[in-house]
């Protein structure tokens, strides 16, 4: 589901085939101040009356396109993003730690609570797990927190004007989206002002690509139009119908297991019962609760946990390809609802620390200079390059990952 296939870094490699997530899932929304657009640079005026005819050939009403594009700058820091090489590297145990965070599990919980009626009307309509939900709402946009939308995102039809200007990989599919953006205004569903997202262009509680707003957008709190922002309701529903319409999701059935899988080896789908016979069993010791269910064994890391991933952990991975994220959200989905952490460690791994030791962590560090970009215990780029920055002074493997290490080195006042 992706746009271009810019980003190298699991940990930001959200952008998908056919357009629902592009680009920032909430742990990297709190990354850096936009960027001031650039001067009008040479040629894009001429693109941009050529594309005028095009638009209008498609059905944009001039009215709609004077009003969004009629006087546009394009946003030219998007070609930084998506050239920019990752500065973090994660092991898978890094990763999920950073998702499934103490933050995102008590105001997962929270968000639950406020929304009750909600999830189980979706429940109901689209067979979805609440938790599947949750996690994906927690993960893009933190629970819908207006921060992320008031202090990183930017315009979408200056990101989507520079990149179908002047990406020259998949221009077709960014004028594609472009237009789908112009299509939305046309509606009536939202304005060029109210239309802010990633530099890729999604928006909103779970992120959506323009096309996905026009295709597989609901207006499911019947307000008479489709919308990613405001109430949850639109965005959660229409991410439902999106998992089980292109992600083919199963209804009544969980994403998987973590198992022990007594050395039996990776093979194709076999039902749970088949996989019980052959000797892999649940972790945790229950039962499968259906046995005749299909599914995949998985070690993502020798001498790690193992996993039965059946066809529920594939309409999450639809989302984003990467395994990494799809396993973390299936697995904050589950602590969200009272599951405990993996029973089997990664190698050579830490603990998730806390809400309040993150906090502490935020705190130190800023307190030595270098600056977490606050200290609620949400761990983003700041945070992250603020460890980066703290380990290389002391001579530390410079990876950005603020665990427990990092805390005792602070705490030592080193």
């Amino acid at each position: 589901m992706t746009p271009p296939d810019s980003r190298k870094m699991p940990t930001r490699r959200a952008l998908l085939r056919g357009g629902l997530v592009a680009g920032m899932a909430a742990g990297d929304l709190f990354a850096r101040p936009l960027q001031a657009f650039a001067a009008m640079p040479p040629g894009f005026e001429q693109w941009r009356d050529r594309f005028r005819a095009h638009a209008l050939a498609k059905g944009i009403s001039e009215a709609t396109w004077n009003r969004a594009m009629g006087r546009i700058e394009p946003d030219m820091s998007v070609f930084k993003e998506i050239g920019n090489q990752p500065e973090f590297k994660e092991e898978l145990w890094q990763y999920i730690n950073r998702r499934v965070s103490d933050w995102r599990i008590i105001h997962g919980k929270e968000a639950l609570r406020k929304n009750e009626a909600l999830f189980g009307r979706i429940e109901r309509d689209f067979g979805v797990e609440r938790g599947t939900l949750l996690a994906l709402w927690g993960v893009e946009s933190a629970y819908g927190d207006p921060l992320v939308q008031q202090n990183h995102m930017r315009p979408v039809f200056p990101a989507l004007a520079a990149l179908a200007w002047n990406e020259p990989r998949r221009r077709t599919y960014w004028e594609s989206e472009l237009i789908n953006a112009l299509r939305i205004v046309d509606r009536g569903w939202s304005t060029p002002e109210q239309m802010r997202g990633s530099w890729a262009g999604a928006m909103g509680h779970t992120q959506w690509m323009p096309e996905v707003w026009l295709n597989v957008g609901i207006d499911y709190d019947h307000d008479g139009k489709v919308s990613p922002f405001g109430r949850p309701d639109d965005a959660l529903g229409s991410t439902a119908r999106y998992l089980v319409t292109r992600g083919k999701y199963h209804r009544g059935e969980h994403w998987g297991y973590e198992v022990r899988s007594n050395g039996v080896s990776a093979g194709g789908n076999r039902s749970y019962a088949a996989w019980r016979g052959a000797g892999v069993a649940r972790a945790d010791g229950k039962p499968f609760p259906q046995p005749n269910a299909s599914a995949k064994l998985w070690t993502p890391v020798p001498g790690g946990p193992s996993f039965l991933l059946g066809p529920n952990f594939y309409s999450v991975r639809s989302y984003n390809p990467a395994m990494s994220y799809a396993l973390a959200i299936c697995h904050l989905g589950d602590r969200i609802l009272g599951a405990p952490a993996f029973i089997q460690p990664f190698p050579d791994s830490e603990r998730a620390m806390t809400l309040a030791e993150v906090q502490e962590m935020q705190a130190r560090l800023t307190r030595a200079g270098f600056d977490t970009g606050g200290t609620d215990g949400r761990v983003g780029n700041d945070t992250m390059q603020a460890v980066r920055d703290y380990q290389t002074k002391i001579g530390l493997p410079a990876d950005g990952y603020g665990g427990l290490k990092v805390l005792a080195r602070l705490r030592q006042g080193n």
